[in-house]
């Protein structure tokens, strides 16, 4: 049973009440109520993220162990996908909690933890209304995940409230320069986001993630890193795979005409093959990600 939450602090981070204009707590409502939750939840049930996550496994092992996690820590992996972080935080001994907003991932993530018989809550809900108490947690982390909540300052004021003061928001974010923001906007080129969406991209600048977080953090460091993706195959059979089962390549590739869809395939292959430095046939292209811990008051 998990414990029941207190009211949301607003006085640790003052400065977001502008922007919310009211509690937090009214503004919780069930996803299926909620229609730009809904339209997220849609986005990363649509085809099978996990074949993807797949793919950078061994660079979000690594992430986590730049955490030095001790035994018994209590860490919150908030979109969590199909426990890319969670797995490798319970394997350092840590005392994990994943969440995601999308039931089949989340299904993907039990099934891997008890593969590897590893003791591991997973839950379906929304980084924007995280169903867990103030200070439940000694860290957050999120890894390329967070960064996609359709209001990013109610995903931040989350991060903050369930972290207790002292302890860390620990973010990895697609850069808008790096080779999986140049993917994001090239999709984004032929199926623009609905008008007064923020980009995810923002949170892969330093300015963004200190506005965001900086009210409710004691610390903030940046770091620039790379990730790698890792493909049995080649560059042009990796793009179908994202238009087949990466939820937002498909579902702009699916609001497309016949042109539309053969420029996008086309820019989405030469992006692919021009930055691929395998040349055995497989594909391992490097993205920059920015690397955030924020320490909270």
């Amino acid at each position: 049973m998990q414990p029941a939450r207190r009211p949301f602090n607003l006085t640790r981070i003052p400065s977001l009440y502008p922007t919310l204009h009211m509690p937090v707590e009214q503004s919780r409502t069930p996803l299926h109520a909620d229609l730009i939750s809904a339209r997220v939840q849609s986005t990363w049930t649509s085809g099978d993220f996990g074949r993807i996550a797949r793919s950078y496994e061994r660079g979000a092992a690594e992430f986590i162990a730049r955490l030095e996690l001790e035994p018994g820590v209590e860490v919150l992996d908030v979109a969590c996908g199909t426990g890319n972080l969670a797995l490798p935080a319970a394997r350092a001994g840590a005392t994990v909690t994943g969440v995601d907003i999308a039931p089949n991932l989340i299904t993907q993530a039990k099934a891997r933890a008890a593969e590897e018989h590893q003791s591991i809550l997973f839950d379906v809900g929304d980084a924007e209304a995280l169903d867990y108490a103030d200070d439940e947690f000694d860290i957050a982390v999120t890894m390329f995940g967070a960064m996609f909540a359709a209001r990013p300052e109610r995903a931040a004021a989350e991060l903050i409230r369930v972290v207790r003061p002292g302890g860390r928001i620990v973010m990895a974010n697609w850069t808008p320069m790096g080779f999986i923001g140049e993917m994001l906007k090239t999709t984004q080129h032929y199926a623009p986001a609905p008008v007064g969406v923020l980009s995810p991209l923002q949170w892969g600048t330093e300015y963004a993630v200190r506005e965001r977080l900086g009210p409710g953090a004691s610390a903030i460091e940046t770091r620039e890193r790379l990730i790698a993706f890792e493909f049995a195959m080649d560059p042009v059979a990796v793009v179908n795979e994202f238009i087949t089962w990466y939820g937002p390549t498909l579902r702009a590739y699916a609001s497309l005409d016949y042109d539309g869809r053969n420029a996008l395939r086309r820019d989405l292959e030469t992006l692919w093959t021009e930055n691929n430095r395998a040349t055995d046939g497989t594909t391992y292209v490097e993205s920059e990600y920015l690397e955030v811990v924020a320490v909270v008051k």
